[in-house]
């Protein structure tokens, strides 16, 4: 018996060490200690870690890399970058969107991410975004997943068109229906914004991912219609609720009724721990709140939590490089979950967490899943964050995508070793 390919003495996130893959016809045949058959293309992992692809379950690809157009946010506010975003959008053309998605796609592939569900502005009539990102969906198809979200990013009933907008773009073939109640005009509207857009889910058997409550008022409450629509509509598992900020600054009573609500109604909550961060808190003097949602307190309820990168030298943050590792490293510093049983957990929330909120098939390193995988530079999921791991080599569909040589720094001290290799100072642990 002869495979395609297969990686040699694999740790994986499992805890299993010194594992062999073989992958044929883009899915993985086996996974087991000393596969001696042959194949077209050996890896040798060397006790480094093999994990499935890193997947960003929400994102704004109409918008990245677009930092400086028409002009920078001074702020540094979410309402600035709205602001902004609407400026830039009079201006947008297909082909920026394009060019500018597709430059992101390249970058997000040599990070090993390989999944991402993108939001995509509808409240431009010419709907520039969707088109082009339609066309970026086709041309990557190969090497990402890419999800498309409608999303009226402003307001379903504030913007005079948004329904309508919407309606087109899941006609032109996007993916899942999105909204953003706390932008519109009153707490009213944005409570029937979330009724009126998972009742279109509901008639078209589409998925739900709304931006939930993204700012620090605690009286933004629309998780709780969107768990409760979820339960009337039969919408369990297909609704996430994105950001979920308001979630910081509630009230810990209230909070003990609503993780009950969105667990029961199997919400998956999606945090964005960079831009929380970044953006929420900006009115407050000291102390400063940190804005991310409560992550383990969603984590012991149950529900399914995974983080975002949201954006990428855009209107609203002029930093980021499409890795997944980095954002998992702000999560737990910002949330505070740094026991080793909690850093593996924050590594699962942009790997097999997101990969279940956007209902990736196949996803994962077993048998008969797709034949996805990153070669990281580390010997598990702990020092792949700490040390922001280097993706050695990136496979899909059982091909080498994307090589990075491995990390390496020469010393020239005198008395001093040649080298420092950063995994040798990680402690040791059964």
């Amino acid at each position: 018996m002869s495979f395609d390919l297969i990686v040699k003495n694999a740790n994986l996130p499992d805890g299993r060490t010194g594992v062999d893959i073989a992958c044929r016809n883009g899915r993985i045949e086996t996974v087991e200690p000393g596969i001696s058959a042959q194949a077209g293309d050996v890896i040798e992992a060397d006790g480094n870690l093999v994990s499935p692809p890193f997947v960003d379950s929400h994102f704004h690809m109409d918008a990245t890399l677009s930092l400086g157009l028409p002009r920078m946010n001074q702020s540094g506010t979410l309402l600035e970058g709205i602001a902004l975003w609407g400026e830039l959008k009079e201006i947008l053309t297909v082909d920026a969107v394009v060019e500018r998605a597709l430059k992101y796609c390249d970058l997000a592939v040599s990070q090993g991410l390989l999944a991402i569900r993108t939001h995509v502005d509808v409240c431009d009539d010419r709907l520039t975004g969707v088109e082009g990102l339609l066309e970026v969906r086709d041309r990557v198809r190969d090497y990402i997943d890419l999800q498309l979200v409608a999303f009226p990013q402003d307001g379903l009933y504030r913007s005079p068109n948004a329904e309508k907008n919407l309606l087109k773009a899941l006609d032109m073939g996007v993916d899942i229906v999105g909204g953003i109640p706390h932008f519109e005009r009153t707490m009213e509207d944005g409570a029937k914004s979330v009724k009126r857009l998972c009742e279109i889910a509901a008639e078209r058997g589409l998925m739900v991912d709304m931006h939930c409550d993204e700012t620090d008022d605690p009286m933004s409450r629309h998780i709780e219609t969107l768990a409760y629509e979820t339960q009337r509509l039969g919408l369990q598992s297909r609704v996430a609720g994105s950001h979920l900020t308001s979630m910081h600054s509630m009230d810990n009573y209230y909070v003990s009724k609503l993780l009950p609500l969105i667990a029961e109604a199997e919400v998956h909550a999606i945090a964005n721990p960079l831009i929380n961060i970044t953006l929420q808190g900006r009115h407050d003097t000291y102390p400063k709140r940190r804005g991310q949602t409560r992550v383990p307190e969603l984590r012991s309820y149950g529900v399914n939590v995974s983080f975002g990168h949201d954006c990428v030298m855009d209107p609203w943050y002029s930093m980021g490089s499409a890795d997944m590792l980095e954002v998992a490293s702000m999560g737990l510093h910002v949330a505070q979950m740094t026991s080793r049983e909690d850093i593996r957990y924050c590594y699962e929330c942009v790997t097999s967490h997101p990969a279940k909120a956007m209902n990736l098939e196949d996803y994962g390193l077993e048998k008969g899943c797709k034949a996805d995988f990153v070669l990281l530079q580390a010997r598990d999921t702990i020092e792949a964050i700490r040390l922001k791991a280097t993706r050695l080599k990136v496979v899909k569909s059982g091909r080498v995508i994307a090589t990075t040589p491995a990390r390496q720094t020469r010393l020239a001290l005198e008395g001093r070793p040649q080298s420092v290799d950063p995994s040798s100072y990680a402690p040791n642990e059964a």
